[in-house]
């Protein structure tokens, strides 16, 4: 090589390349598809090893999220009175923390994901999205081993399955797009800000108060301002939640025909004037079609989803040559 060549142009010119530079996006995914048995395996494993310490082992996988409910249950509804807010209050409990434990914990373990794999991400070439993806799919796994456990509780209410008890499908697989896509973001922001894993604990905590995990959202109709309930209807947290418990509970659906009633009750109290009467009765309507109607948080399910998932996927592939430098 001659001295006063650059080592990028020795590299050009006998066609060496980088091998730790992105890939155009389309062979990245191409890549992660081929992986696919390997993400699964490599999720499976790490559940299996998660519990190897413990004496009770993998039963943790189910006593966790039903000791959050138990000290949820014991201070929202007993404590608090929230019990009331619907007829079957354990199972409504149970699946609100099952499935928002899905998110919390998926967003949780993505943010250290590439930190704590940096040896493997020295050590070998492979797309670095595998890592959020498998610890994701850890997370779902274990939600697979609570449902068993949820299936029982809801027998023990007698809430048979229904035709309805099918939408569980859509509504896992949406809900594991929005994951993964959350995910991959906190995965890149862990990876060069170590500090991120102590602040989301603060972060998931309000999100878990804020979205009806230990309470129904539309028991406050009339007592919080429209456009509360509505941003609370919308927030991703609750969305996937109230599809669940919609879907699995016949004695929820029936509760939330009977608050309509409730909400023109609340709404019409409040109005004295001839304009007070219509903005009250235009109020009763939003908020009874939100409690009634399943299309709009389908559509809130799907378009958060899809659009964190494309933002996820998108910004994580942008720093791909960077993870496991320094």
């Amino acid at each position: 090589m001659n001295g006063n060549q650059s080592l990028a142009e020795f590299a050009t010119r006998n066609g060496l390349k980088q091998s730790a530079a992105r890939p155009p996006i389309g062979p990245y995914i191409r890549q992660l598809w081929q992986r696919r048995h390997f993400i699964w395996a490599f999720a499976s494993a790490k559940s299996v090893a998660m519990y190897t310490e413990s004496r009770l082992g993998q039963l943790w996988q189910v006593l966790t999220p039903l000791l959050n409910a138990l000290v949820y249950y014991l201070i929202f509804g007993l404590l608090l009175g929230r019990k009331s807010d619907v007829t079957h209050y354990i199972p409504f409990l149970v699946i609100g923390i099952f499935f928002f434990h899905f998110t919390q914990r998926s967003v949780t373990s993505g943010a250290k994901s590439v930190q704590t794999s940096m040896s493997l991400i020295r050590a070998l070439h492979f797309p670095r999205a595998t890592l959020p993806f498998s610890y994701t799919i850890v997370e779902l796994q274990q939600l697979f081993a609570a449902m068993a456990v949820l299936v029982a509780i809801m027998f023990g209410f007698q809430e048979w399955p229904t035709w309805e008890w099918v939408l569980i499908i859509p509504v896992l697989l949406l809900q594991l797009m929005f994951n993964i896509g959350v995910s991959l973001v906190v995965a890149r922001i862990g990876a060069f800000v170590p500090d991120l894993s102590q602040l989301l604990p603060f972060i998931l905590r309000t999100w878990l108060y804020f979205s009806g995990i230990m309470f129904s959202m539309y028991a406050l109709a009339g007592k919080v301002p429209g456009w509360v309930l509505k941003l609370m209807a919308a927030n991703p947290g609750s969305v996937y939640v109230e599809l669940a418990r919609r879907a699995l509970m016949g004695s929820y659906r029936k509760d939330l025909h009977k608050m309509q009633g409730t909400f023109e009750k609340q709404c019409h109290a409040q109005a004295f004037t001839p304009k007070q009467v219509a903005k009250a009765a235009s109020a009763c309507k939003e908020h009874a079609s939100l409690a009634t109607t399943n299309h709009m948080i389908w559509y809130y399910a799907a378009g958060w989803a899809v659009v964190a998932f494309v933002v996820g996927f998108w910004f994580f592939h942008r720093a791909e040559e960077r993870y496991g430098r320094g």
